[in-house]
């Protein structure tokens, strides 16, 4: 069964947002007040609808009390954001999703009840200071302050090595979640998954590891 979501504000947030919820196959009602936006995402999401968010009346007649979550993307105008996640509330809808500019902002937002906030700007600023100070790492997805899984290449300690003989849980504390490996097949390169590698499988050069650990002990595995 599809998901079903509400993106309220078509910025550049919501904007990419919609689109990759539609690509993933969710339906998608994309809302805005402004007219041009909302003809932006016309021929690609399921329901685009020019109206202001804080009409609770043209919110319900459009059927946002019927999708499953709703992403309010008003983080530019920090009290139409709040006013409007005050009525998805007062409408009965619990998975909200909302963008925040500031913290104090944020701080709010979960204070009425958001179940996740978002930190567009500050996320990307994390991410590209990540990539630069620990050029090894592909990809990193912060858990929490202290946890992480990342992407890197086969650090060369460990090319040929099993799993069982890299030792990356006891040695290290790091746990290997997945190897992807490029292949060509036919004439055609091919990016082939092995996910919960087994103890006998070999590490190569050219590997993508997936491990998940605490960054103290990613750093000791040398991911930075």
């Amino acid at each position: 069964m599809k998901k079903y979501f509400a993106v309220i504000g078509l910025g550049r947030f919501g904007f990419n947002m919609a689109k990759t919820l539609t690509e993933h196959g969710a339906e998608v009602l994309a809302i805005d007040i402004s007219e041009e936006r909302v003809k932006e995402v016309t021929d690609f999401v399921t329901y685009a609808v020019q109206l202001n968010a804080m009409d609770e009346k043209a919110l319900r007649g459009v059927g946002v009390q019927d999708v499953d979550t709703v992403i309010v993307n008003i983080g530019e105008n920090i009290e139409a954001s709040i006013l409007v996640v005050m009525i998805l509330k007062d409408m009965g809808i619990k998975s909200i999703i909302a963008k925040a500019v500031t913290t104090l902002h944020g701080k709010v937002l979960e204070h009425l009840g958001v179940q996740r906030v978002v930190y567009p700007e500050r996320d990307m600023a994390i991410r590209v200071a990540q990539s630069l100070t620990r050029p090894s790492i592909l990809e990193q997805l912060n858990l929490s302050e202290d946890y992480s899984i990342v992407e890197l290449e086969t650090p060369k300690h460990l090319i040929g090595k099993t799993l069982k003989d890299s030792q990356l849980r006891g040695k290290y504390g790091v746990n290997l979640i997945a190897i992807k490996r490029k292949i060509i097949e036919k004439g055609v390169q091919e990016e082939v998954w092995n996910v919960n590698p087994n103890p006998h499988d070999t590490m190569k050069e050219g590997d993508v590891l997936v491990l998940i650990g605490s960054n103290k002990d990613l750093e000791k595995l040398g991911a930075w």
